[in-house]
């Protein structure tokens, strides 16, 4: 099996792409730093002897640099990395969309439409969503917040509307008659504090470690909270449509499967979530 994982340089990609090779599929980390890229592969084949690990460079805020992405035949994506900012100013990418939104979803949108051709007939796309989504709603009269920017609420809606997509784009295989499957994957709280060290991916000192003990019972690392999208990719049960996430309150333990939230069940919102999508890109994963 030969897996990408875009952001398997860092956090819960990093983690999602030592499992994966742990479990003995050869990963490809999508990264845009080349030297970011490296420690990683280094990282992973000091812990799992004998892993298969490759580097492509991968800018999810370049929408026009997707088309030169060559990462081989693949049996599955983990559509991962991303972006969140805390604070001012509006930030945008190299095409003029807004900076979470475009490299969150219009980024993953995009390079989904570009892989297609090059996905095994029964490949597995899995979607890293966040919890923080639960609660967002898509305003689509202010879509990449021109009007009304507010950090945490721009990156709770980007994450929504790559859950959105994955499931439509589940529901679009689907109609086609297709074998390929979709499936959302979220981590929980995975916190740097009770995540360990991967040196020089991450080192936790032991302070750091101290100061995130009280939240054990609430929360977990990046670790687990990888173990989700590794279970999408991996499990032989897993099927189209599915939303996968911690096993404790949607927030730490073992990955398990999850009825869609609420705001993942608006079918109308998703198809004009794509409709926008391709306007926006360019491009049609199905198109």
């Amino acid at each position: 099996m030969r897996v990408l994982v875009t952001g398997g340089n860092a956090g819960i990609g990093y983690f999602a792409a030592e499992q994966l090779a742990s479990a003995g599929a050869e990963v490809v980390i999508g990264s845009r730093d080349p030297a970011k890229a490296e420690s990683a592969r280094t990282a992973i084949r000091s812990r799992v002897a004998g892993a298969k690990v490759e580097h492509v460079r991968i800018d999810l805020a370049d929408l026009a640099s997707l088309e030169a992405v060559d990462a081989g035949e693949l049996d599955a994506v983990v559509c991962n990395a991303g972006v969140a900012l805390d604070n001012p100013p509006r930030r945008e990418t190299a095409g003029g969309h807004e900076l979470m939104f475009g490299t969150n979803h219009l980024g993953h949108f995009a390079l989904v439409a570009r892989l297609m051709p090059r996905l095994a007939p029964d490949a597995r796309i899995v979607t890293t969503g966040s919890f923080a989504a639960k609660s967002a709603k898509l305003d689509f009269a202010d879509l990449q917040s021109e009007r009304d920017y507010q950090p945490k609420r721009t990156y709770e809606r980007s994450k929504l509307a790559q859950m959105l997509f994955a499931f439509e784009l589940d529901r679009r295989l689907r109609e086609a008659g297709s074998k390929r499957l979709s499936v959302v994957a979220h981590p929980g709280g995975a916190l740097d504090a009770l995540t360990p060290s991967r040196p020089p991916v991450h080192v936790r000192g032991a302070g750091q470690w101290l100061r995130g003990l009280p939240m054990r019972a609430l929360v977990h690392g990046k670790d687990a909270g990888a173990r989700p999208a590794v279970r999408a990719v991996l499990g032989p049960d897993v099927t189209g449509g599915q939303l996968w996430g911690p096993r404790v309150f949607g927030l730490r333990g073992r990955p398990r499967l999850e009825e869609r939230w609420t705001n993942l069940t608006d079918d109308a919102a998703a198809e004009r979530l794509w409709a926008e999508s391709v306007t926006l890109t360019g491009l049609d994963p199905l198109g």
